[in-house]
């Protein structure tokens, strides 16, 4: 199952006053990023962000894990409660964006020249 338009958009808007937020289409499921770093997936209309410690501590009571997909590495997922606390996820995305890395810049691929 697909992840609704809507479900992103509802993200994307609670977290519109950090205004660094956005969502890439991928495989009919969405990566969220935050300061051009993936901070989490949108999978079947639920929101899984990347487990940091600081995040972890930040959630507390609400810590819950599960998987975007077969095969993904272990998340945090939020659930439909706490997306709705803006100020919430706002502190939770911006907190998960400060302790994960940058994305390795990608190696450009040489192109064979014709013989």
């Amino acid at each position: 199952m697909a992840t609704s338009q809507s479900t992103v958009d509802f993200i994307l808007d609670q977290l519109v006053r950090e205004g660094r937020a956005r969502a890439k289409k991928m495989f009919g499921e969405y990566a969220l990023y935050f300061d051009d770093k993936v901070v989490g997936l949108v999978c079947n209309d639920t929101l899984y962000i990347k487990i940091t410690e600081q995040g972890k501590e930040f959630v507390g009571k609400y810590y819950k894990e599960g998987y975007a997909y077969p095969g993904a590495k272990v998340s945090m997922e939020i659930d439909g409660g706490q997306m709705e606390d803006r100020e919430w996820l706002c502190n939770l995305v911006r907190i998960t964006s400060e302790n994960v890395p940058f994305p390795k810049p990608k190696k450009s691929r040489k192109r064979k020249s014709p013989k």
